[in-house]
């Protein structure tokens, strides 16, 4: 019967469909389907969903099918009982035009770019060092290189280097007062005692890309603040602010702004680029102090300051150290390269995935197999359609690729996605464990956002990014909320609704029809602060980001459902099934196609009673339109 799955016959990147022609979708159902779930970990088999093996299917039917909250795996679709399964999954889209990066996502982008500049390199997995240029003895340490003759010194003992570095933050405090005074003295500032500057060196651990660049965050003072603090206890009434005993240029609405006090302190600052290799940046009322260009002769300025306050001898003889400075090496920069392919196998990739999956996801060797690879990421239903050339259809085509990343000749990522009239469907990512510390996962559906944009010029139709299935009860799938703005597809009338509303009734239960809520009256009642956590959701804990990065789409797995039929079945056809005209359901039988109406009187009674609460159950899963469209194999 119908229930039957003829593996044999997948194959990979179908092709079928001319320039005019989108062939035909041909499916087999497989009626109910269970496995055990890799989420909640259930020991039962309390994954269910309902599945069809397709042999082919037109781009415009899986499309459709995404849109009914199907997903596949290889060649086997699959949509979850959403009401009975134990961890109901809703698929998730976002609309590119509109996708507003978070402050990490943008982090991730800036990362990147650093590596590729030669600026950020990794020792190990997990080891990012930040100074390219450093010995191999110094490398891992925060402190910048040193001249030749002065890096002896400061090596010789880890005691001279901790002086060298308090030297150094000595002397940018020692100029951050200049700054200060300078402000008094032009009347930026009023004329009053303020506190003497501190400046801390940023930890490793601590340290955040907040602009973007090559720049390597070294030190910071939160002096702003402290003057902004001396400013407010010196007035005698808040109205002082508006009587113009304060410039306009370092206040707000509500008196002496930290951030433009430190904006102003930046511009008294700016020969520092010139003198010691530093850039400084305001940035949220914090003075930050980087190394621009990587000579990082901050232990010679401190060097050079003392001398100036000595003996002519002296400064000459420590001036030579200073003035034969080594010469920074070459910056090696790196050449990322992103290639999009039809979906086929290539011993590359599929070595790369073994990699991956042994490494992130712990699987044993035996189980990561070439066939198993192919059946899961390599074999696709989906008809290829070329382009033409007419806006209807992207330069690519239509239908299943891998998109490589390669860096310098080397693959490090292969994204396997789906492109379809109105979107790119994410499906995996396996990457090189190596470059964790990049997040590819993150990287790459950037990437792939982009790609949307970009090709909306191609085909207007393509406006979209599905990210898979959505588990509100997993922790692991709730980092693609934070790509923002998503909506989630209601389970029973298979509309969007934006991921904002949909959370409060996700919060209360697993299982809901998103759709019952009003749109408008959770627009008024959302709290404000709402989107802004949204944006900030991660999916995974900040310290383990570089090491465990979860494919975007770690909602596909390689379904292994235990194909069944139930032995009560027959004694189903009461149940409710969404009423249709099963008679217009196109049947593939014996190399033809029919309708059922038209054959179904060739049956039994007993075996047409059966059929036909098969194709009213399919019917109900695929919807009507899909159902006279596809067709349903009974061969």
């Amino acid at each position: 019967m119908a229930g039957k799955l003829k593996k044999g016959e997948a194959s990979s990147s179908s092709g079928g469909g001319g320039s005019n022609h989108r062939g035909e979708s041909v499916v087999v159902d497989t009626g109910e389907n269970k496995s055990s779930c890799g989420y909640c970990k259930s020991p039962a088999r309390a994954s269910i969903a309902h599945g069809l093996w397709a042999h082919s299917i037109t781009i415009d039917d899986y499309q459709d099918l995404l849109d009914r909250g199907w997903r596949r795996s290889g060649c086997f679709l699959y949509k979850p009982d959403m009401e009975r399964t134990c961890c109901p999954a809703y698929t998730i889209r976002l609309r590119a035009g509109d996708f507003v990066p978070s402050k990490e996502q943008a982090r991730v982008s800036r990362r990147m770019q650093r590596y590729l500049d030669g600026t950020l390199e990794c020792k190990k997995p997990g080891e990012c060092i930040e100074n390219p240029n450093a010995s191999k003895d110094t490398r891992s340490h925060t402190h910048p290189k040193v001249s030749s003759s002065a890096a002896k010194e400061s090596c010789s003992n880890n005691n001279e280097e901790k002086g060298g570095e308090e030297k150094i933050m000595h002397y940018l405090s020692d100029q951050v007062d200049n700054a200060v005074r300078g402000c008094s003295e032009n009347g930026e500032f009023p004329d009053i005692q303020f506190p003497k500057a501190i400046v801390k060196k940023v930890l490793q651990a601590k340290r955040k890309l907040l602009v973007e660049g090559s720049e390597d965050l070294l030190y910071s003072s939160n002096i702003a603040f402290q003057i902004a603090a001396t400013i407010r206890r010196s007035l005698p009434g808040e109205n002082d602010v508006h009587q113009g005993r304060l410039s306009t240029h370092i206040t707000d609405e509500k008196g002496p702004s930290p951030k433009l006090i430190a904006e102003k302190l930046e511009c008294y600052l700016n020969q520092l680029a010139k003198t010691s290799g530093l850039l400084v940046r305001a940035c949220n009322g914090h003075l930050n102090f980087y190394s621009a260009t990587k000579q990082a002769s901050l232990y010679e300025s401190a060097q050079t300051v003392n001398i100036s306050k000595g003996s002519a001898a002296g400064s000459e003889s420590k001036g030579c150290g200073v003035t034969h400075s080594s010469q920074n090496a070459p910056v090696k920069r790196r050449r990322l390269e992103i290639h999009l392919r039809r979906s086929s196998f290539d011993s590359e990739e599929y070595a790369l995935y073994r990699r991956y999956q042994i490494a992130v996801h712990n699987d044993s060797p035996e189980h990561v197999t070439e066939s198993s690879y192919k059946r899961f990421l390599v074999d696709t239903p989906l008809n290829y359609v070329p382009p033409k050339g007419d806006g209807t259809v992207p330069p690519c085509g239509f239908g299943s690729f891998h998109q490589q990343y390669v860096v310098d000749g080397k693959l490090v990522a292969v994204g396997v996605i789906d492109i379809l009239p109105r979107c790119l469907s994410s499906k995996y990512l396996f990457w090189d464990p190596d470059f964790a510390f990049l997040s590819p996962g993150k990287y790459s559906a950037l990437q792939e956002i982009n790609w949307v944009k970009e090709n909306q010029a191609h085909c207007s139709t393509l406006q979209y990014y599905y990210l898979g299935y959505y588990i509100h009860s997993c922790s692991k799938m709730r980092y693609k909320a934070a790509y923002c703005p998503s909506e989630l597809l209601c389970p029973l009338r298979y509309q969007w609704i934006p991921f904002h509303i949909a959370k409060p009734l996700l919060d209360k239960k697993r299982y809901a029809v998103l759709s019952d809520v009003s749109v408008s009256q959770d627009r008024e009642s959302l709290p404000p602060h709402v989107s802004e956590e949204v944006m900030e959701v991660q999916h995974d804990d900040i310290g383990k980001e570089d090491t465990n990065d979860f494919p975007m789409y770690d909602d596909e797995v390689a379904i292994d459902f235990e194909y069944e039929s139930s032995d009560n079945e027959q004694n189903l056809v009461s149940v409710d099934v969404e009423d249709g005209n099963i008679g217009n359901i196109l049947i593939g039988l014996n190399g033809s196609r029919v309708r059922f109406k038209d054959i179904k009187f060739a049956f039994g009674s007993s075996e047409r009673s059966y059929l036909e609460f098969q194709l009213h159950r399919y019917m109900r899963v695929v919807g009507e339109e899909l159902a006279e469209r596809m067709v349903y194999s009974l061969e």
